[in-house]
């Protein structure tokens, strides 16, 4: 679906680390200097999925294919970024062309790293790029203000009801809030559309870590928690490095190793990316047969039709009706022909919701 999150923050808070980390496809630089990041990095990323593995131990497939997401590394941003200072210009632009937003705040000290901002401070680290991406949208809103205001002023009905969203907009700005924490309704959002604004874009926070605190969290990351409780935000805490280590290991035994040195479950990179897929409230279904078993990614409320068009289009065109099964049920009985026999292979029209999880074979005709 060309889906990206980008990961933003201020300049050596681990941003490339991470990246580095969760791509299978791109190596990002990764130094102790202002803007190593210039040109941003993009990797595909395997969303991981505990489903697809157990649906292939039972198809046995040919090849196991695992849904991805894109990642950006995008320029460290730095204060005055809304008026060009540093790479603004180019990172604010970066930015808009994204779907959800990776922030990184850095929340450990180290003298041997670079930090212009003084003392380690989560909370304003946050509050500097909540405050140049707040600027830029308030830009794009004053460029569309006065005229939006002049054509309301006509009695157009339509004109009034998108000066009122940007009014709104624009006030909240202005008080130093995020657009996303308006809960704009779907009309609403339509207004703004044109504007690509900042604020509006899902955020997950990471708060980077020193090695001690990757299981417990700090005082940094215990503040950067509370000053994000009324964003509905979620905040995950790993340790970039350790995170980067295990991506680096080839082999599965000297992974398991190593996180079982560092009492981990699995890498705290699996959670992010779970995390991420879902902020962008996707969802996935799978196709399981003998040539592949496939992980397909799809919007949430996604009816069949629309569910089919990311294997073709004309799967949406030419949709006839969809075989439907349940993964547990697929689980339980262990085969598409063993859920047909007990009754739990559905058929369904282009009216069905796809439910995350769900087996599917489409049958179309064009």
């Amino acid at each position: 679906m060309g889906l990206q999150a980008g990961i933003v923050g201020l300049p050596n808070v681990g941003k490339s680390t991470l990246f580095n980390a969760v791509s299978n496809s791109a190596k990002a630089q990764a130094s102790n200097y202002r803007f190593c990041t210039i040109e941003p990095n993009v990797g595909l990323v395997n969303v991981p999925d505990d489903r697809l593995d157990k649906l292939a131990e039972l198809v046995k497939p040919n090849k196991i294919v695992p849904t991805q997401i894109e990642i950006v590394d995008i320029a460290g941003l730095v204060k005055g970024a809304s008026k060009g200072e540093g790479l603004g210009n180019k990172f604010l632009a970066n930015i808009r062309e994204v779907d959800a937003i990776v922030h990184v705040i850095r929340c450990f000290e180290d003298e041997n790293i670079l930090r212009e901002e003084g003392a380690i401070n989560p909370v304003g680290d946050k509050e500097i790029i909540d405050t140049e991406l707040q600027l830029k949208d308030l830009d794009s809103i004053d460029k569309k203000f006065s005229k939006a205001e002049k054509l309301a002023k006509t009695g157009d009905v339509k004109a009034k009801a998108e000066f009122e969203v940007l009014k709104k907009c624009k006030e909240h700005l202005e008080q130093g809030k995020n657009i996303r924490e308006l809960n704009l309704s779907k009309e609403e959002k339509v207004a703004v559309a044109d504007l690509f604004l900042l604020t509006e874009k899902p955020v997950l926070y990471v708060a980077n870590v020193d090695e001690p605190s990757m299981h417990t969290g700090n005082k940094f990351s215990e503040a950067l928690i509370k000053s994000v409780a009324n964003e509905n935000a979620q905040v995950i805490i790993m340790n970039n490095s350790i995170e980067a280590q295990i991506a680096e290991m080839e082999d599965a035994g000297d992974r398991q190793m190593f996180m079982e040195e560092y009492k981990m479950n699995e890498p705290a990179l699996n959670k992010l990316i779970r995390s991420t897929y879902k902020l962008l409230d996707l969802l996935t279904y799978f196709t399981a047969g003998v040539q592949e078993v496939r992980a397909w990614t799809i919007h949430e409320g996604w009816k069949a039709p629309q569910a089919a068009s990311v294997i073709h289009t004309d799967f949406e065109k030419g949709f006839i009706k969809a075989e439907v099964i349940a993964y547990n049920d697929f689980i339980q009985y262990g085969s598409e022909a063993a859920c047909r026999e007990n009754g739990k292979l559905r058929i369904e029209g282009k009216e069905y919701v796809v439910k995350d999880g769900d087996v599917m074979h489409f049958r179309f005709n064009v």
